[in-house]
């Protein structure tokens, strides 16, 4: 009968250690699988041209607003100059975190990366690759994709 109680507690212990690993491995997997890794850049969400993103209006000069595109993906829309504007995409590059406008600036909150919010380009890693641009004109007012 020991050895029968034995052979449990194996069994119970080897299972618990087994169901252990395969939740550490699924809270890992979480934490950015499918999002790009540093070094990689994530493509540009693709817009219809003539698309409206925001009004120009509505951004001062030297700074910069979320928005999205028709399809729901999340850009950023800056104020370069009185009458220009640029767009990016809002993902960060390191691991795909929405980043969100902070004065001259664009800071993603996952892990701390900052953008230049008129350039794309990393001040201040973990990320070490831009945010990918998207062609924009200002018409009548308002900041649409080229």
């Amino acid at each position: 009968m020991t050895a029968e109680l034995h052979s449990r507690r194996t069994v119970l212990t080897t299972g618990a250690a087994v169901a252990g690993a395969a939740v550490g491995a699924v809270a890992l997997t979480a934490c950015g699988s499918d999002a790009p890794s540093s070094g990689s850049a994530a493509a540009p969400p693709a817009s219809a041209p003539g698309e409206t993103l925001a009004a120009l209006a509505d951004i001062e000069v030297g700074q910069a607003k979320a928005a999205k595109t028709a399809d729901g993906k999340d850009v950023i829309v800056t104020r370069t100059a009185e009458g220009t504007a640029a767009a990016f995409s809002a993902i960060c590059t390191h691991q795909g975190c929405a980043v969100v406008p902070a004065g001259a600036e664009l800071k993603c909150p996952c892990h701390n990366s900052i953008f230049d919010a008129k350039t794309g380009a990393v001040k201040k890693g973990p990320a070490d690759q831009p945010l990918p641009s998207i062609a924009v004109k200002v018409a009548n007012g308002q900041v649409v994709t080229a």
